[in-house]
């Protein structure tokens, strides 16, 4: 028997998972995941967990089972669940299906929390989903060669006080604004859509007699009172090479409260493409 420090991990979508993973190992934890069949990169398999068990979203139940068979009593969720997933996608178990009846709120916020809420009724404790990554937190100030633009300064003050109205509200994270006017907004889309979507509402004004520039920014925030066991701001290289092909030249993300997924490669990527990122 392992005399390691056990730490479950409900794997989302993306990268973030596999990061969380290889921390916890390379900290002494023997880690056990919870993979989600709808999400979760197949590549986790063989990542040298010490148990791997793959469930669909909606088994709530038989998470619970999984991590208190396996002595699991702290536990860390990572990687993205996309919205329209939790709200059309899954089939919910008994447990699963009465804590969706009893939310007031179908968003994110409530629902994951409402989870957290029952897994540590079962005495599952879920923790800072950043806990093991606190190098690849955005730290204060232009992480790139090139600082932003008066104009992009402008539109970072507009798109945030959007975007805090927004997150209050638990609708999205992500403003896209030109000239201070907002492009688009995030809602169940994702990050990337709606950057992507914002390039698209740009392309289809050109020839046309618009006087807006077409210099996107993109302001990304967390949400008040973030609760940094779920649902943290996270951007990587694949988020600026978006940013690049909508027309995006400037990030604007929260201090210590965004992952930069890719480390050092999401500010290389960016200086490359001439974007600028800042942290505030």
């Amino acid at each position: 028997m392992s005399s390691k420090p056990k730490l479950g991990l409900i794997a989302g979508n993306g990268k973030f998972p596999l990061l969380v993973l290889d921390a916890a190992k390379a900290q002494g934890f023997d880690v056990v995941v919870a993979a989600i069949k709808e999400e979760t990169f197949p590549e986790i398999d063989s990542r040298g967990a010490s148990a791997v068990h793959w469930l669909s979203l909606g088994e709530l139940s038989k998470l619970i089972e999984t991590f208190k068979l396996e002595g699991v009593h702290r536990a860390i969720m990572a990687g993205q669940v996309k919205h329209k997933q939790i709200f059309s996608s899954i089939k919910p178990d008994l447990r699963l299906a009465k804590l969706l009846f009893s939310l007031g709120t179908r968003n994110t916020d409530s629902l994951i929390g409402a989870v957290a809420k029952v897994l540590a009724e079962e005495g599952i404790h879920l923790e800072s989903s950043t806990a093991l990554l606190e190098p690849l937190l955005a730290k204060p100030g232009v992480l790139t060669k090139r600082i932003p633009t008066d104009q992009e300064r402008k539109n970072i003050e507009y798109g945030r006080s959007v975007a805090q109205q927004l997150a209050h509200l638990d609708i999205g994270q992500t403003v896209v604004v030109a000239e201070s006017a907002c492009v688009a907004v995030e809602a169940m889309e994702g990050t990337d859509a709606t950057i992507a979507r914002a390039g698209e509402v740009m392309r289809s004004l050109e020839g046309s007699a618009s006087t807006l520039s077409h210099a996107l920014t993109v302001v990304k925030i967390a949400k008040p009172d973030q609760d940094m066991r779920f649902d943290v701001p996270v951007v990587g290289v694949k988020t600026i090479e978006v940013m690049h092909a909508a027309g995006a030249t400037c990030l604007a993300v929260d201090a210590n409260k965004c992952l930069l997924l890719d480390g050092s490669a999401v500010v290389q990527s960016a200086d490359t493409n001439g974007i600028a990122i800042v942290a505030d």
